[in-house]
């Protein structure tokens, strides 16, 4: 018999106690865990101000000071804001009405910011698209968003021509070149060598300015406007098509208040070079910066040589980057040319190669006074950034504690670990679901009514991660549930097998994942990248070094490889390593 409607109340009024008390204990190790430097609450300069309307306070109150600093050419914050007004104005001429879906199909440049900041300022919907997807990836996330409109580099228009069944009608078209100085301080991407005069019959981005008049001031607006949807950010597609996750202007700016927790967070130069269509790239190179008021360093793609010039030119204090890129740094031939003490903060993404003791020891033997801080838990649901691992570099506290430290919960944020089947309430110390609740969590997936209710528990989002939180409030993160093997009837997560082979001096990166076997059921397999001088190693030592820190049945087979399989964002490409495991050895 199903319960009465009286007892069914009484029963959810006491998970909700539950959950309150559960609460309020996270929030107590929160305060006493909390790194002292830091501010408790999320900092914004300018309450309930859009992103368009910053950026027209900027321009009058610093018109001169740099925004947007590209290969030497500086844009101005007065530049931009005037730049952003007469694009936003074309657009209107071209028919586009609040609501309508714009799509971004370019690389990082100026012109990406630009357009970004046009498209809020006239009540559009950013949607950004990776340039390096294929016809078929590119016509789905038309199609789904329905746009209308599309700003695409040059030499991608062809692709966007092959498309059907979109609602597309007008097309502007640019150049990174366009952007560039004549003579650039710094080396540029090898495509930009490569590109062709203008050519075809989509509007030029930049003479679509040129010949648009300077329209009003950007209007005030409530503070309502900043919850209309302003983005649909497409998370990565792995078992199917990318979902597109509904953003608001609200959400970005809570993500940037409460990623500004440092006394220079409003003072120092960034450097970016994430891509800008990623939600990561998003508010690391185009958010944080209009959010701030600072100085944007922007790069279209990752070179090493560019980045330690464009740090010693323009005093960069802080970025943030792959392990991967680190090491490249350091690697480089001219390390050791360039000054790079101005840069007090890496933020470090351990998506192939991990960062561990020895690669910070590294970097700080050089420059004792940067931090180097493993990057915060976050997904494009959440809009990235949802933890706080600044400030427990201390006798490398972050790297001893567990490898999967991410840290506490951003100011604002409460996370909760819950059974995956039942969704219940897990006691500290426990492996379940991680369940994150913040200002910045999505509204639902475009088009995906039954994904969304899945996803979207009572404002909960419910990552599909298997997470921890310690006696001590500290969350850690061990991977994706759809990525758990089942050995034996035994979970074993990869990510743990990961950590310990990262820590064998021969290996460069490694990605386990499963293979189904006939009498355990799934076994782990490792597939393992090594450093250039350590071609000897073979897959035997691996597995003993394994067997001697982990259970038997954690355990996995090894196989090495030349270079792993990497997705659009440079993590690990899992599904072609299943498809790895699937074949004979």
């Amino acid at each position: 018999m199903a319960p009465s409607g009286e007892t069914a109340r009484i029963n959810n009024d006491s998970v909700v106690a539950a959950e309150d008390l559960y609460l309020q204990a996270l929030r107590v190790l929160w305060e006493k865990n909390w790194p002292q430097h830091l501010k408790k609450t999320p900092q914004d300069p300018m309450p309930g101000l859009s992103l368009p309307q910053r950026l027209a306070e900027w321009a009058q109150r610093t018109p001169d000071k740099i925004a947007i600093w590209f290969y030497g050419r500086s844009f101005s914050y007065r530049q931009l804001f005037d730049m952003s007004e007469r694009f936003g104005a074309r657009l209107l001429a071209e028919g586009v009405k609040a609501g309508d879906r714009v799509a971004l199909f370019m690389p990082n440049c100026p012109q990406f910011t630009i357009a970004f900041l046009s498209i809020l300022r006239i009540g559009a919907v950013h949607c950004p698209i990776s340039p390096m997807a294929k016809r078929e990836e590119l016509e789905h996330e038309l199609k789904d968003s329905g746009a209308r409109v599309i700003v695409a580099l040059q030499s991608l228009l062809p692709v966007v021509e092959t498309c059907e069944g979109t609602d597309l009608n007008v097309y502007f078209r640019t150049r990174i070149s366009d952007a560039l100085p004549a003579v650039p301080e710094l080396p540029v991407p090898a495509m930009v060598l490569e590109e062709e005069p203008p050519s075809g019959n989509a509007i030029d981005f930049f003479d679509a300015i040129a010949d648009t008049a300077s329209p009003a001031p950007v209007p005030r607006t409530n503070e309502a406007a900043l919850d209309r949807l302003a983005s649909i950010n497409y998370t990565s597609g792995t078992t199917s098509l990318p979902k597109g996750c509904l953003h608001t202007q609200a959400h970005m700016l809570y993500t940037a208040a409460a990623n500004h927790l440092r006394e220079t967070s409003f003072s120092e130069t960034t450097l970016n070079f994430f891509p800008q269509f990623w939600i990561a790239g998003q508010n690391h190179g185009l958010v944080y910066q209009i959010f701030s008021g600072t100085t944007l360093v922007l790069l279209s793609r990752w070179d090493p040589l560019a980045l330690m010039m464009a740090v010693e030119n323009q005093q960069v204090g802080a970025t943030t980057m792959l392990v991967d890129n680190l090491l490249e740094v350091m690697d480089h031939p001219r390390f050791h040319e360039f000054n790079l003490s101005s840069l007090k903060l890496i933020r470090c993404v351990s998506f192939v190669k991990k960062l561990d003791i020895g690669v910070r020891k590294r970097w700080t033997a050089r420059y004792p006074n940067a931090v180097l801080s493993e990057s915060a838990w976050g997904m494009t649901e959440t809009h990235t950034a949802n933890t706080v691992t600044i400030g427990f570099q201390e006798e490398d506290f972050d790297l001893k504690s567990r490898p999967t430290f991410v840290g506490l919960p951003s100011p604002g944020t409460d996370f909760k670990i819950c059974d995956f089947e039942t969704g219940e309430l897990l006691p500290l110390g426990s492996e379940g679901e991680l369940c994150c609740r913040s200002p910045a969590v999505f509204n639902g997936y475009l088009n995906a009514a039954a994904a969304s209710r899945e996803a979207l528990r009572e404002g909960w989002v419910h990552s599909g991660d298997i997470g921890q939180i310690d006696t001590e409030g500290f969350i850690h993160y061990l991977g994706r549930k759809k990525d758990l093997i089942k050995v034996n009837g035994m979970s074993v997560a990869p990510a743990e097998i990961e950590t310990i082979l990262a820590k064998q001096s021969s290996v460069l990166a490694v990605g386990v994942v499963a293979r189904l076997d006939e009498l355990r059921g799934e076994v782990p397999v490792a597939f393992v990248e090594l450093q250039k001088e350590a071609v000897s190693t073979s897959e035997a030592e691996l597995v003993a070094w394994c067997r001697d820190r982990i259970a038997s049945y954690k355990v996995p087979e090894v196989r090495i490889v030349k270079a792993l399989p990497l997705g659009q964002t440079g993590k690990i490409h899992k599904e072609t390593l299943k498809d790895w495991a699937r074949q004979p050895i």
